[in-house]
Order: structure tokens, then C-alpha cells, then sequence
């Protein structure tokens, strides 16, 4: 009587471990790329979103305080909702993150007012609001512009060079 003997313990060899591992690998360089793309395209899209939304607000303030005109600042637009009723320098029109310049991966910046002073008190007649993104070609791709007209345009470097009307 013949006892069968087996040479391979049963399990996985190295080589096949090796072949599963680079076949993971493989599919993870391909799956990080799509997923930041998609990333990069949800904060394009809450930059514009926050860019119509500020506009919008800066409309509302505009007729909501016609003494100051618009507001030259993301601060004199936000303020939390609740703690008293809004004035010309915490109008409670956006919400904190948008008041604090910093969402979804862009840096939003009010700026460039020109202004005219009634009876001591600056009258802004017009802002540049910017989006650009915190880290280009990761938080996002192109920067964005817009002013008291509500027209967006884009910077596809993602600066604040913006040349391309949004569409």
C-alpha cells in the first residue's frame, strides 16, 4: 500500500500573491485619476453654484441696504443666522463657509469695490468676486470670476486671468 504524499501545501504561492497584488495595483491607478476627476468636477460646480448664489445675495443686500450699495466683503454678507437681526455689516444672507471664503476645495475673495461716500458712509457701486481653487489640478481646474454684472467667466489655468464667458 501506497502512501500519497503531497508535496505543495495548500495555499497560495508567491508568485500568485505577486500576480493579485500587481493586478490591484493596476486597477487602483486607474480607478484614484477617475475619482479626482470627479472630485475636481463637483468643486468646479459648487464654485459656480456659490459664485451665482454671492451675486444673487449681493443683488438682495444691494436693495436690503441702498445706503451702502454692495457689500465689499464675504464677512458683511454672512454672519450667523439667529444671533439678532441682520444689519449692513452682518447681513445673515450665506451661510458661514461661504462667509469664511473657503468652500468645497476654492478660496472665494470680494474685492476691488469702487465706492462713492453719501454722507460718510461708503456706497460701493460695483465688486470682483474670484473662486480660484486651492490646490490647481487637485481641488480643481479653473478659476472663476464674476462682479456686480452676474456674469461668469473662467480662467481655464485656474487663476484669475478670466477670459471665457461660462456658458
Amino acid at each position: 500500500m501506497k502512501l500519497h504524499h503531497h508535496d505543495q501545501e495548500s495555499g497560495f504561492t508567491l508568485v500568485e500573491l505577486l500576480i493579485v497584488m500587481s493586478v490591484i495595483l493596476i486597477l487602483m491607478t486607474l480607478a484614484i485619476p477617475a475619482m479626482q476627476s470627479v472630485i475636481r468636477r463637483g468643486n468646479e460646480t459648487s464654485a459656480i453654484a456659490s459664485i451665482r448664489m454671492i451675486n444673487e445675495m449681493e443683488g438682495q443686500y444691494n436693495s436690503s441696504y441702498p445706503q451702502h450699495g454692495f457689500a465689499c466683503s464675504l464677512t458683511t454678507l454672512g454672519g450667523k443666522v439667529g444671533s439678532g437681526p441682520p444689519t449692513a455689516e452682518a447681513a445673515q444672507l450665506i451661510p458661514d463657509d461661504l462667509a469664511s471664503g473657503n468652500k468645497a476645495g476654492y478660496t472665494f475673495t470680494l474685492s476691488g469695490c469702487a465706492k462713492t461716500t453719501v454722507n460718510n458712509v461708503d456706497q460701493y457701486n460695483s465688486y470682483v468676486l474670484t473662486a480660484v481653487p486651492n490646490s490647481v489640478g487637485h481641488s480643481g481646474n479653473r478659476g472663476f470670476c464674476s462682479d456686480e454684472n452676474a456674469q461668469i467667466r473662467y480662467d481655464p489655468k485656474g487663476g484669475t486671468n478670466c477670459t471665457e464667458l461660462l456658458q
